[in-house]
């Protein structure tokens, strides 16, 4: 890698479109899980203007009330103003939601079946996923997609407190961060857009979230004089949300993983069930990246395990520490696999994952936040131990 680079991440808040369709999606598998621990689950969301579907597979035992989920996600976000089209109360919701194909159940199923090679729970789909972790921030995570993830949750906050009036729920942000010898070192720009009121200013904009966002969430040490504020650089932003643009489920992959410092396998998490191994394996990669570099085996870690649909053990296990190992790569690698297992029903007995907590993963990346069970470092132990 350069001595010298600027790499950006970008994050988007709680009333983009495509985070909204998220926030819906993971609603109504919570709501699932709550009732029925072993619901299958693959809800994809579409939201625009003032309409909403909803599609997909899903078997279950809950009895739901779609509608009143749909309604009270939209209302958490707060699209609840009265000049809002896109409106709690008053979307169209559309439900195109069917069972599970009975030929994908069979390959999930931990049953014998005509042409199954095992009666054990199978992953899902077939795929690829990544897991990383590095040790330039408290939360493992790299710095470019944290700051944007900050500033985020900032502007959310602001809104919802009800001091900021003219801020309204659809909302960007990217950081680009100045890297010299592999560390970060200033922030070169900060890049914020935001949804407002068309009665407030855009000079009056600038000056409150340069002020009481991005100097209250990047550290001061970041900021240099070079440092360069965008914010709402089209000049207005007043329609926004589905209103200005289409959103759907999974279309925000790299700000809900890494920013795009790390690997991507391709498959989106919300509205999915852990059955399926784009989420409870991406999930599971983290873990066990985290877990290496806070046992001190490496500075950065990733992880990437792959599956055949229908099959329990994965078709590989890889880790790169890009140079950083204080062992070999290898050795890692079999340590990891003697302390984790990555079987699909191993990952949800492993991290507990039947469980109704996804909607807490929607919003501001999956990973970095503590409370989730795969942002835990209780394994560093056991793998110190393993590579003895």
């Amino acid at each position: 890698m350069a001595k010298s680079f600027v790499f950006s991440s970008e994050s988007v808040g709680e009333g983009h479109p495509d985070k909204v369709a998220d926030l819906i999606s993971d609603s109504v598998l919570d709501a699932c899980l709550a009732q029925d621990r072993n619901s299958r689950v693959a809800c994809e969301t579409m939201v625009k203007s003032n309409m909403v579907i909803l599609a997909g597979e899903i078997t279950t035992k809950a009895k739901l009330n779609y509608e009143a989920i749909v309604r009270a996600a939209i209302r958490e976000i707060g699209y609840v103003n009265k000049d809002d089209v896109f409106h709690a109360d008053s979307v169209f919701i559309n439900n195109y939601l069917t069972a599970q194909s009975p030929d994908i159940a069979q390959g999930v199923d931990a049953k014998k079946a005509k042409g199954k090679k095992t009666a054990e729970q199978g992953a899902g789909d077939q795929g690829l996923m990544f897991g990383y972790a590095c040790n330039e921030t408290p939360e493992l995570m790299p710095t470019p997609v944290m700051f944007a993830h900050r500033l985020g949750r900032k502007l959310t906050q602001l809104r919802k407190s009800g001091k900021v009036e003219w801020l309204r729920p659809d909302a960007k942000s990217q950081v680009s961060i100045r890297y010299e010898n592999d560390k970060p070192v200033a922030v070169e720009n900060v890049v914020i857009s935001t949804q407002h009121t068309a009665d407030v200013s855009h000079r009056q904009i600038e000056s409150y979230l340069i002020e009481n966002v991005i100097k209250k969430v990047i550290p001061a040490r970041m900021l240099t004089k070079k440092t360069h504020f965008l914010i709402n650089p089209t000049g207005r932003f007043v329609i926004g949300g589905p209103q200005g643009d289409s959103g759907l489920t999974g279309r925000k992959i790299i700000v809900d993983t890494y920013g795009g410092w790390g690997r991507h396998g391709g498959g989106a998490f919300s509205g999915k069930d852990p059955s399926k191994v784009d989420r409870s394996a991406a999930y599971m990669c983290r873990w066990v990246a985290k877990n290496i570099v806070a046992s001190g085996l490496a500075d950065i870690a990733e992880l990437q395990v792959a599956y055949a649909i229908g099959h329990p053990e994965p078709v590989s296990v890889y880790v790169d520490t890009m140079g950083t190992g204080k062992v070999r790569d290898e050795k890692i690698a079999k340590a990891v696999t003697k302390v984790f297992g990555f079987k699909p029903a191993d990952i949800t007995r492993q991290l507990n994952l039947l469980r109704p907590i996804y909607r807490s993963t929607t919003n501001y990346g999956h990973f970095g936040k503590a409370g989730l069970p795969w942002e835990q470092t209780n394994k560093v132990a056991a793998l110190r131990a393993a590579i003895k």
